[in-house]
This record gives C-alpha cells, sequence and structure tokens, in this order.
C-alpha cells in the first residue's frame, strides 16, 4: 500500500502537496533500485503533518544516519533516503528551471557526500542498463 495515500485523498492542500512531493521522490528513488528505510517514511511522514520543516527532517535523516551507520555499499538505503528528502525539498521550492548550470546545481544539492562527483561534469560513460 502506498504510505502517503492517506494525504493524497483527504484533499488538505498543504498535506497533499507534501505528499505528492515525498511520493515523487521516493519514486525516483525506485527507478534506481533503492528502496527508502521506514524511518524516512515516518519523518516524510511528520513533514507532510507539519510537525516538522524539510529542513528539520534532512537534519534527522543525517542525524540518524550518523548514529546507525550501515554498509551502503549493499543497499544504498542511506543514499536513497537522503536524495528522497533533497529530491522533496527541492520539488517544494517550485523555481527549476532547466539549464546546464541548474542541472550541475541540482547534481551537487542531490548528491553532496555522497557522491565525490557531485555537481560536476563526468568525462566517461555513465549510461545504465535500464
Amino acid at each position: 500500500m502506498d504510505n502517503f495515500e492517506e494525504y493524497l485523498r483527504q484533499g488538505e492542500p498543504n498535506k497533499a502537496e507534501k505528499a505528492k512531493d515525498w511520493k515523487i521522490a521516493i519514486g525516483l528513488q525506485k527507478v534506481d533500485g533503492l528502496k527508502p528505510s521506514d524511518y524516512l517514511i515516518e519523518t516524510a511522514k511528520k513533514n507532510i503533518e507539519g510537525d516538522i520543516t524539510i529542513e528539520e527532517a534532512k537534519q534527522r535523516i543525517d542525524s540518524y544516519y550518523k548514529q546507525h551507520p550501515i554498509n551502503n555499499d549493499e543497499n544504498r538505503t542511506e543514499e536513497a533516503d537522503k536524495v528522497s528528502a533533497r529530491i522533496t525539498e527541492i520539488l517544494n521550492e517550485k523555481t527549476f528551471t532547466f539549464s546546464p548550470a541548474e542541472y550541475l546545481t541540482l547534481h551537487r544539492r542531490l548528491f553532496e557526500g555522497i557522491y565525490s562527483h557531485a555537481g560536476k561534469i563526468r568525462d566517461y560513460n555513465i549510461t545504465k542498463k535500464e
């Protein structure tokens, strides 16, 4: 079952918009085969309810992984959680324009601290079999 369906059905505009953004962010991670943690889902719901801001949600997720380090090479849950929160933050801004400079900025914001090449143009083939 969809973790945010209740918010989308309720029709409260602010909650529905936040739920939609979280759903998109998590869905984008699933495209890459990444699965968010239960902790991210709980944190997202607190953000949707208005109990915490998106900045507080990001801080909680960062703090969670400092306290509960995992072998990220195996399941990449930390990446999924952090990037989902960052995507949600960007979607909340509603100011995206597609340009090379914006693309690099967006890549850096999403993957800073996760990949050393965050925000840089790579000069080698990065295509995936998907």
